[in-house]
């Protein structure tokens, strides 16, 4: 786990950084510079680009990462790296040529609830593209463990540039539609660099004679499409739906429910940019021990550190939502429901590696087809009964159903599983701290009310897992800090 738990920490920080720029975008500036439906149009169009983007990439993020261990010589590699540059395009230039063909019935078809989707519908595709081929440059970068500087961009670059651009549209710098055709901008330029830097690592000496079983690869890229995506394609689909089926300005509030929540996720988002190379590795070399005591470490680091980050979230959020415009405090429930899928999510470690990047990858088409249509089902019957609520509890429904599947199936084929004693000793920490303190208000500012409850809430969790030894690596890497800080 050494370079693992090196890697990881790199990228912890860097998305940590990247996610503390996002919450002044997300909690502050956008509710304070943009109204509740101008900011709902700007979640909606990164939503559907999103939901767009997997099909765009064709799978490819997911290939390159499986398949490029495997092959040794310069030649097939260069052979492989070629098809990997273009596969993405057979799916970009069909569905943009129906665009330019169909574009006056698809944008009514998007804007048949709200209206003012019209107008930007264009932008949905371009932005799908720059993050599609992000995606594929990036993977470029982590199939030779270079994953930090990619980190940045994903996590950082977009984020300091929508800051800035926000501040510009304060200061009447921008106009607002100025300012959502900039944030496209800031896409395309975030992938240009991205290509670059991968170019700099590799550049690819293109060679379309392909000297390798072509046709195992493709069926990869075809049936990850959309399994390779569900987790991201999820809650994309949500805000997608609210704005096919309410008022455009309820994304808004549930996009700031959801930022909160999603923080949870980043040490897996962390620690996933390292281990799937990793996982795909120890599959392609049947070193089954590695894969067990990865799969169990994972999990086990993952749910200590993200549970910490779950509890700050649950105690703390009532006086989070204070600090906010009243309207927003409606999806508080979000809030706590998406909380606790992120945290399922954690549980299950490297569980997603384990199955793009075996032989059984194809169950995971199933699984995800039948979880999306779930979760469209379930969106369709509660959003119009419960709001935003009702898109929470459907994602709440379906995602704990896939991961329960997920589970189950690497147990089956692989005969291992991701949890210890430890594991349930965290749980219940987990619990008990948050029920513990969840009721527990001082009567000081919100902010001060924040700091000093995390300040207590952090010393008593890490003196737990600290005293007894609940994590190996988490115990190692604390030792070191307190020796450098003797």
């Amino acid at each position: 786990m050494g370079i693992v738990i090196k890697q990881s920490i790199q990228n912890t920080i860097t998305t940590y950084f990247g996610f503390v720029i996002g919450a002044v975008n997300t909690l502050f500036l956008y509710t304070q510079f943009l109204t509740p439906e101008y900011y709902g149009l700007v979640g909606y169009l990164l939503s559907t680009a999103n939901v767009m983007m997997p099909f765009f990439m064709f799978g490819v993020s997911n290939t390159l990462v499986k398949f490029y261990s495997s092959y040794k010589t310069k030649k097939q590699q260069n052979s492989f790296l070629t098809l990997m540059l273009f596969l993405p395009l057979v799916a970009i230039v069909p569905i943009g040529f129906i665009g330019v063909l169909g574009y006056e019935s698809i944008s009514n078809w998007l804007a048949s609830e709200n209206a003012i989707i019209k107008n930007y519908t264009y932008l949905i595709y371009v932005i799908a593209v720059a993050m599609a081929y992000f995606e594929v440059f990036f993977a470029w970068s982590k199939i030779h463990f270079k994953s930090a500087f990619g980190n940045i961009m994903k996590e950082i670059f977009h984020r300091v540039c929508i800051l800035f651009l926000l501040l510009a549209l304060h200061y009447k710098l921008l106009t607002v539609d100025q300012f959502i055709i900039a944030i496209t901008i800031v896409y395309l330029v975030r992938m240009v660099i991205m290509k670059l830097y991968a170019f700099s690592i590799r550049f690819p000496k293109l060679d379309f004679k392909f000297n390798f079983e072509v046709s195992s690869v493709l069926k990869y890229s075809f049936l990850i499409i959309i399994a390779g995506s569900v987790a991201m394609l999820m809650l994309d689909l949500d805000k997608f739906m609210l704005g096919k089926l309410i008022v455009i300005e309820n994304i808004a509030y549930y996009n700031v429910a959801v930022f909160v929540a999603i923080v949870i996720a980043v040490p897996a988002r962390a620690m996933h940019q390292i281990t799937y190379p990793l996982t795909a590795k120890y599959l392609n070399e049947k070193d089954k021990v590695s894969l067990e005591d990865l799969y169990k470490k994972s999990s086990l680091n993952l749910i200590i550190v993200s549970g910490l980050i779950f509890v700050l979230i649950v105690v703390n959020i009532n006086q989070l939502y204070a600090l906010l415009k009243p309207e927003y405090s409606q999806a508080l429930y979000v809030v706590l429901i998406i909380a606790v899928v992120k945290l399922t999510d954690s549980l299950l470690g490297i569980n997603n590696s384990i199955i793009f990047n075996s032989d059984y990858y194809r169950i995971i088409l199933f699984f995800g087809i039948l979880i999306i249509v779930v979760a469209v089902i379930l969106n369709y019957i509660l959003i119009p009964i419960y709001n935003i609520n009702g898109a929470a509890t459907a994602t709440f429904l379906a995602m704990i159903l896939y991961g329960s599947l997920k589970l189950w199936y690497v147990n089956k084929k692989f005969k291992i599983h991701p949890f210890s004693i430890n594991t349930l000793y965290s749980l219940m920490l987990i619990f008990i701290l948050s029920v513990s303190f969840y009721f527990w208000e001082f009567s000081f500012h919100p902010i001060i009310n924040i700091v000093v409850k995390s300040a207590i809430v952090t010393s008593i969790y890490g003196i737990v897992v600290y005293r007894f030894k609940l994590s190996e690596d988490i115990s190692t890497i604390l030792n070191k800090l307190l020796k450098a800080s003797k």
